[in-house]
């Protein structure tokens, strides 16, 4: 008997690429046999991200309707025929079982031609805002996995599952507090704030810090400011900026680390990360990415504050805000409790094998 094909597809940002890896992993511990094409976008951060997690990947040119550039849209129907022919292709070669699609430009085209051709398709939408393109893909759909009650308004409710975001399990619990800060440099007895702003890294976020990590740092505690690839190489250069109370990382590979040193985190509200956020347990403020589609950042964000388990801060009152934010968090122990205490109820820990089961199920192979 033929090994199950798996094609799964999504990109763009590590909220799209990292659920893909972490269903593709789930499904290969449960069928060792088991073999995965990836289909991403060409010159993505994908196409380095899923070869260095061992599976194969094709590249789609294709990308979204440019809000600056009028110029480049015109290419936009001519990339969408390429895609469209391109995984017709692959997928006729390929011969999946399935498709399984996690979001970002790539998986329209390569869900939307697996349905035409009969291969049941699955979707994994992280957001408490779908976009459109996963909301047309969700009426052919066999399985719709969200991360939020009330999703029906937009998917099929048939189809349908609240299961959570899949998460890498490797990024919790595998190391205490102390044995974090000491191996990160850290001094165990300080408080220590992460600072991280998404994949691709956070300008509002980093010229927060560039004005004010020396006032935080002053007053004995700990930043681990990952810059991202965006301003990186200027920060580390400069000379107002070195501190013993602040650490500066382009790229923190080891995130478990990361989570386990923080007393306070200051993040984006990219879908992904918030699910993360709720299993590493701490307190967060959460600053949402105002351009995201269809503002979803902040849709994703309310959901935490309104559980009263994160504060936010709009981008644009970073400068005015954020720093007493900060201050009060410090200063307030209970606070920081009761904001743990409830973000930890919102964890989803199974997401990624209640997700595969169901696809399992579907495709009835046990």
């Amino acid at each position: 008997m033929r090994s199950p094909r798996f094609i799964i597809s999504g990109g763009g940002t590590g909220g799209h690429i990292f659920p893909a890896i972490a269903i593709a992993d789930e499904i290969k511990h449960r069928i060792p046999n088991a073999e995965f094409l990836f289909i991403g976008s060409e010159n993505k951060m994908e196409m380095e991200k899923v070869p260095q997690a061992g599976y194969a990947i094709e590249g789609l040119w294709i990308s979204g309707i440019s809000r600056s550039s009028i110029l480049s849209n015109f290419k936009f129907p001519f990339k969408v025929i390429s895609s469209l022919v391109k995984s017709r292709k692959i997928i006729k070669s390929f011969q999946p079982n399935a498709a399984i699609g996690t979001g970002g430009y790539a998986s329209g085209p390569a869900l939307y031609v697996a349905a035409q051709a009969n291969i049941p398709t699955f979707i994994q939408e992280q957001n408490s805002f779908p976009g459109i393109t996963n909301r047309k893909l969700g009426t052919k759909a066999k399985g719709i996995f969200v991360a939020y009650e009330g999703m029906g308004k937009y998917f099929p409710k048939d189809n349908l599952y609240v299961t959570g975001n899949p998460v890498r399990k490797s990024l919790f619990g595998t190391i205490t507090q102390e044995q974090a800060k000491k191996e990160l440099g850290l001094d165990p007895s300080k408080l220590a704030i992460l600072s991280i702003g998404g994949s691709l890294g956070s300008r509002t976020i980093n010229n927060f810090w560039k004005e004010n990590s020396k006032i935080i740092a002053d007053t004995n505690i700990q930043i681990i400011w990952q810059t991202g690839k965006l301003d990186y190489s200027d920060i580390k250069v400069n000379n107002n900026l070195k501190h013993n109370n602040i650490f500066i990382f382009e790229f923190i590979k080891d995130m478990s680390i990361a989570y386990a040193a923080a007393d306070i985190i200051i993040s984006r509200a990219g879908a992904i990360a918030i699910s993360e956020l709720t299993l590493a347990g701490k307190p967060t403020i959460l600053i949402p990415f105002p351009f995201a589609a269809e503002d979803h950042q902040t849709k994703n964000a309310l959901q935490l504050v309104n559980a009263n388990a994160a504060k936010m801060v709009k981008d644009s009152e970073v400068s005015q805000k954020l720093l007493s934010e900060i201050q009060n968090l410090c200063n307030d122990k209970k606070e920081r409790e009761l904001l743990s205490e409830n973000i930890v109820k919102l964890a989803k820990p199974n997401a990624t094998e209640e997700i595969v089961t169901h696809i399992l199920n579907e495709l009835k192979i046990y």
